[in-house]
C-alpha cells in the first residue's frame, strides 16, 4: 500500500485548548459534528485527544463538573500520533497496537488532520479493514 495518512485524513482538525473546559470541548464537538478533539497546550503542541466517550465515562460518569474541569486533565501520557507521510500500513499498525480509532496526523510538530477508522475503511480494502476491526475489538 502506498496510500499515506495525508491522502486519507480529514483536514482542518480543530484543537480544544488544554485550559478550556470539558463543557467547551463537548460544545465544540457538537458544533463540528465530531466525536473527538485534539487537546493543544498554550505552546500550540498536541497534548492528547479527548473523545465523547472520555467525557461520558471519565467526567460525567465519575461525577465531575464539566464546566470546571479542564480538557488538559484528560491528556494522559504520550500522545499517539501518525506522521502525515506515514503509510496506510503504519496507520493500521498504530491503531491496532494502541487500540485507538482516531489518530491525530502531524507534520513536524503541526497538527494537520485526523485519521479515523472510517477514513481507513473508505480508503483501504475490506480485508484490511476487517483485520483492523478485529484488532480493535479484542483485548
Amino acid at each position: 500500500m502506498s496510500t499515506t495518512a495525508r491522502e486519507i485524513m480529514t483536514r482542518g482538525a480543530e484543537c480544544i485548548g488544554s485550559e478550556e473546559t470539558i463543557l467547551q470541548a463537548a460544545q465544540k464537538m457538537t458544533e463540528l459534528g465530531v466525536g473527538s478533539l485534539p487537546i493543544c497546550g498554550t505552546d500550540n503542541r498536541l497534548k492528547g485527544v479527548v473523545t465523547d466517550r472520555d467525557i461520558v465515562v471519565k467526567v460525567l460518569g465519575a461525577g465531575k463538573d464539566p464546566s470546571s474541569m479542564k480538557a488538559g486533565e484528560l491528556a494522559q501520557g504520550e500522545v499517539v500520533t501518525i506522521g502525515a507521510d506515514d503509510s496506510a500500513d503504519e496507520i493500521l499498525h498504530t491503531m491496532a497496537e494502541h487500540k485507538v480509532r482516531r489518530l491525530p496526523v502531524i507534520d513536524g510538530h503541526d497538527l494537520v488532520g485526523m485519521v479515523a477508522q472510517a477514513d481507513v475503511a473508505r480508503a483501504l480494502s475490506d480485508a484490511t479493514v476487517g483485520d483492523l476491526l478485529e484488532a480493535l475489538s479484542t483485548d
